[in-house]
């Protein structure tokens, strides 16, 4: 009688999932947090773009609000027009004014209130928003093939794993792979932000022809292939970090990621003690992937383990990177822009400007102690006129 794998406790992981060698490139990693991730991260590309850096980038991996700032580039990419120095110099107009313009408009409240009422689930209506606003019809095959491959991250509710866009394939190593997805840049990054339980899930309805088969694991039937359960990326990965950890050498996290704290009176009433335990949890995968991180750098150059590159936060003190000529930014006035809270909620223009002279403050610092000490300082910040206070 044949052995019933299914009820092992033992099961042999996809070929995805591991890697015989890494690859000695670098991968970027984009934290949720919403808009406020958002604008964060625009700061951290901003910078990253002066340094000439875009262009060595491998991949680009993210979830949730890290999502729709990598959408924006991965579909702006053939425009950047890089210059002999790796700068883009149609950074601005290609890049930052669409995210700007987002990060002015509310889509969140109006979508749990369609969702609400309406026929579909609020998820589609923050498709609906993403694709009237940023990506239009395109899909993830008009994606280009010269940049970095761009990873959006979401979680299969019904496998308990995530479930990686992009434009080679859509996987998850239960389910199965599916090539060359025609699927709309403005649903995958749905998918990737679908933060629960107000924006989840988002159903991605398949047909099981669409799987190369042998590919999944032990879940490679219908519903599993057919109707695929989404949600927000972070709930599996909040960093974005597994699609680029086991592939290169070099790792650059950028974490807008929000901060849990204390409560006195927990809500008892279930949607609102339900909604905390989940921030509980959050919270605790975030920790734990961001000491994963941290623990690799800090690592023997010899262990299996060991990764180059930086971490930075939103949290983060900018003291601690020890750089005299770091850009200012008072820890107070930081974690005021920390504390901004998770939402898809305009945003005013100050604000806005803000978070991104963070993100590119604290990306700058990052990089110029931990990766390339030759990167000269920047002469100031993206907005001068408001800092980050």
């Amino acid at each position: 009688m044949a052995e019933d794998t299914s009820l092992s406790p033992i099961v042999g992981l996809s070929p995805d999932d591991t890697s015989a060698k890494l690859e000695p490139g670098i991968a970027l990693c984009f934290s949720g947090g919403g808009y406020r991730a958002m604008l964060f991260h625009l700061g951290t590309l901003w910078r990253l773009n002066d340094a000439g850096y875009l262009p060595k980038l491998n991949r680009i991996s993210s979830v949730s609000g890290g999502s729709i700032t990598a959408g924006v580039l991965a579909l702006a990419w053939p425009k950047l027009a890089l210059d002999r120095s790796g700068v883009a110099q149609r950074f601005g107009p290609e890049v930052i004014a669409p995210i700007r313009r987002m990060a002015g408009k509310t889509i969140d409240i109006w979508a749990v209130l369609l969702g609400l009422i309406g026929p579909g689930q609020a998820s589609n209506y923050i498709a609906r928003a993403y694709r009237r606003h940023l990506f239009g019809d395109h899909t993830l095959q008009d994606l280009s093939d010269d940049g970095p491959r761009f990873v959006f991250n979401a979680t299969n509710i019904q496998s308990g794993v995530l479930w990686r866009f992009s434009k080679p394939y859509m996987w998850d190593y239960r389910v199965g792979k599916v090539p060359s997805p025609h699927v709309g840049l403005a649903t995958a990054v749905a998918a990737s932000s679908a933060f629960p339980p107000f924006l989840s899930p988002l159903v991605l309805r398949l047909n099981q022809s669409d799987y190369t088969p042998n590919t999944g694991l032990d879940l490679q039937r219908p519903p599993y292939t057919t109707r695929v359960f989404l949600t927000d990326g972070g709930v599996y990965d909040n960093l974005g970090l597994e699609t680029a950890w086991k592939h290169y050498t070099t790792i650059l996290v950028s974490d807008g990621g929000g901060h849990l704290e204390a409560e006195r009176q927990p809500k008892r009433d279930w949607p609102l003690h339900a909604y905390r335990v989940l921030l509980v949890i959050d919270n605790q995968v975030r920790s734990l992937r961001k000491r994963q991180v941290i623990a690799a750098y800090q690592s023997d150059s010899a262990s299996e383990n060991y990764r180059r590159g930086a971490y930075w936060g939103i949290r983060s003190d900018i003291a601690s990177y020890q750089l005299r000529d770091s850009l200012p930014c008072p820890i107070a006035q930081t974690t005021r822009l920390a504390n901004v809270p998770t939402r898809l909620q305009r945003m005013n223009v100050k604000l806005q400007k803000q978070l991104i002279n963070w993100g590119f403050a604290v990306c700058d610092a990052a990089m110029r102690k931990h990766v390339d000490p030759a990167l000269p300082a920047p002469r100031g910040f993206p907005y001068p006129e408001a800092g980050v206070g």
